[in-house]
């Protein structure tokens, strides 16, 4: 049997074998946890330092700091939303850059590309396979945001019925899947930041570089996103509209800047995405 015939008779089984396989090695990795444990102790370095400052009874935020962090002290679940609004801009997104630029340099690198690619796998399915594996990374790491902040406000602070931006009144158990959605939602705007460094991943065999250029490439987007003098590029970058996900914390829920957001990512997947299978199907593997 010829291997383009192998690669036709993969059986789906074997592609999810493959999948878990990815899975288990991304994250039994010391650097995975590692930034698994920094994203977890976020959310507790801010609920330590607003019960620090509230504890005089004065009110958290003073009008600055992330976004819902007023709100804080009067309803812990507050916390996930802060913790998610102080983690979306830097620490999420760069521990997806790090952890999608490694995919495939990291084994280019390790000389174990070669290996993957002598399983009837076929080089498409393999960068498939990396890629939701990145994507799965993206879910877990927003739900460790999100469950360290909802550990740590429950225990330092209230909870209770919430009321919404738009100053109405939902019940803690709206309010608790409000915030599941929310986390949700941050996790599909990393999508854009996940294809990006999958595709860095394709251009060089260095992991090290690879890292280092996507988190480089998303530090510039973060800075020009901030140039007032560039207002016409901001609706274009993928980072503009990340913190739309507060517009779900409003009654009736606000969808223009969301969709904009969803839609962005997925023009972002799609054209990096194409570009690293254009890249990675026609690159000559020599590690």
């Amino acid at each position: 049997m010829s291997r383009a015939e192998a690669v036709r008779k993969v059986s789906p089984l074997w592609t999810f074998g493959l999948f878990r396989s990815e899975l288990l090695t991304t994250f039994r990795r010391w650097r995975t946890l590692a930034l698994l444990g920094v994203l977890a102790a976020v959310p507790v370095l801010v609920g330590v330092a607003v019960r620090i400052e509230t504890g005089d009874g004065s009110s958290a935020g003073g009008g600055g700091g992330p976004a819902f962090i007023s709100q804080v002290t009067n309803n812990g679940l507050f916390l996930v939303f802060t913790a998610l609004a102080a983690t979306l801009p830097f620490f999420l997104p760069m521990a997806v850059g790090v952890v999608a630029g490694d995919a495939l340099a990291g084994e280019a690198s390790a000389g174990t590309l070669r290996y993957l690619l002598v399983a009837p796998a076929g080089r498409s399915r393999l960068l498939l396979t990396k890629y939701a594996t990145v994507m799965a990374f993206c879910l877990v790491a927003t739900l460790v945001v999100a469950l360290s902040a909802l550990t740590v406000g429950a225990v330092l602070f209230p909870l209770g019925d919430l009321t919404t931006i738009s100053g109405t009144r939902i019940s803690f158990t709206e309010g608790l899947a409000r915030a599941l959605l929310i986390a949700l939602v941050v996790a599909v705007s990393l999508i854009g930041v996940a294809a990006l460094g999958l595709f860095v991943s394709t251009l060089t065999s260095s992991g090290i570089a690879a890292m280092a250029t996507t988190v480089g490439l998303l530090i510039t987007v973060q800075i020009l996103d901030q140039i007032p003098q560039l207002h016409a590029l901001h609706p274009y970058l993928f980072s503009h509209y990340w913190l739309s996900f507060a517009d779900l914390m409003r009654e009736p829920v606000h969808w223009d800047d969301l969709t904009k957001n969803l839609g962005l990512q997925a023009v972002y997947a799609a054209v990096f995405g194409s570009a690293a299978w254009a890249r990675f199907t026609a690159k000559d593997i020599t590690a």
